[in-house]
């Protein structure tokens, strides 16, 4: 591909329900040059991401929502290909926030340079990373996990949740993780090393979970929502502690007219002393040192391991990312923009 041409996806409509193909456009346009003080990037890698779907919507949420015909935002792994920035040079690998696109154009603000001999680049946007920060400081932070406790994480195959799981368990607790079919339970247990998993896609899941929890849960680490949350609120121990990252079973909900369970939940909130926290990844930035460091450790010693699931071509981004709102993905998702 000529360096003068910039494919990137966009945001072309505005979802109702569940994102349809047609919601994104793909375009191509302009590079540009670089001006004093900036720098051109070459985007190899672009993570795909949960959140990015409340980015579709115009709600107000704890971020901006991307703009009709706006570039879908996301982070990247890139390659400075032309520098007019004095502390970046060509060649330089870094972590951005570029979105979907194979060109784009920095100032230098955000960016951190990578170190390919340290750790695979596609890390930075994986364990090393956004969703590992998100399971070390959720846990640590919100969760506080002790020895003994049981600890349980949906979505356990996925980016956060195997993090969690394994974190969980460095620090003493029992991991239990839930996870979609036969082979995303066999990594979950045999992988990484978790307590126990259940399948939520079994007739007997209920079932399943109240036996892998026979002491109640301690601390459950919410991605999913939905009939997960269901089977997980009755096993909820006093004191428990319930760190929520995600919702992914209801990013597509359009709210209806119902039966009104909030009452029923802070019921049970005030009589078994419960705490529910929602949190973003950033609110906890002072951490990132530590993370970094003891996350570095554990991989290396082999007590942290990690899956990515990587797709070739930008133009397949629309499509792996429905696919990811489906949980057909296996492990962190990665787009291959460039090698």
């Amino acid at each position: 591909m000529s360096i003068q041409t910039n494919t990137r996806v966009v945001l072309a409509a505005r979802p109702q329900g569940k994102p349809k193909p047609s919601d994104f456009r793909i375009e191509r346009v302009e590079t540009g040059e670089p001006g004093d003080g900036e720098l051109l990037l070459q985007i190899l890698y672009l993570s795909l991401d949960p959140y990015m779907r409340g980015r579709m919507n115009a709600a107000k949420s704890y971020a901006k929502p991307v703009e009709i015909d706006g570039v879908m935002e996301g982070g990247t792994v890139a390659r400075v290909v032309k520098s007019r920035h004095p502390e970046f040079s060509e060649g330089d690998m870094v972590l951005s926030h570029s979105g979907w696109q194979s060109f784009a154009l920095s100032d230098g603000v955000g960016l951190r340079k990578l170190d390919p001999v340290a750790a695979p680049v596609t890390t930075a946007l994986g364990v090393l990373g956004m969703p590992g920060f998100t399971a070390y400081a959720g846990l640590l932070t919100i969760g506080q996990p002790k020895p003994g406790e049981t600890v349980v994480v949906a979505a356990a195959s996925g980016a956060v949740g195997s993090a969690v799981g394994q974190i969980a368990r460095i620090k003493g607790a029992r991991a239990v993780g839930i996870a979609g079919g036969a082979e995303k339970c066999a990594f979950v247990r045999q992988e990484l090393g978790f307590d126990a998993v259940v399948d939520h896609s079994a007739d007997d899941f209920v079932e399943q979970l109240t036996a892998a929890c026979p002491e109640g849960i301690d601390i459950y680490f919410e991605n999913v929502g939905g009939h997960v949350w269901d089977a997980v609120f009755p096993l909820l121990n006093d004191f428990a502690r319930v760190p929520v990252c995600g919702l992914i079973a209801q990013y597509n909900t359009i709210v209806e007219s119902g039966t009104d369970r909030l009452p029923t939940l802070m019921q049970q909130v005030l009589r078994r002393s419960l705490t529910i926290r929602g949190f973003i990844q950033r609110e906890f930035a002072d951490q990132r040192p530590a993370f970094y460091s003891e996350m570095a450790e554990w991989i290396a010693s082999g007590r942290v391991r990690y899956r990515e699931d990587i797709v070739d071509g930008l133009e397949n981004a629309p499509q792996a990312f429905l696919g990811l709102l489906e949980g057909r993905n296996f492990g962190k998702l990665i787009m291959r923009v460039a090698e």
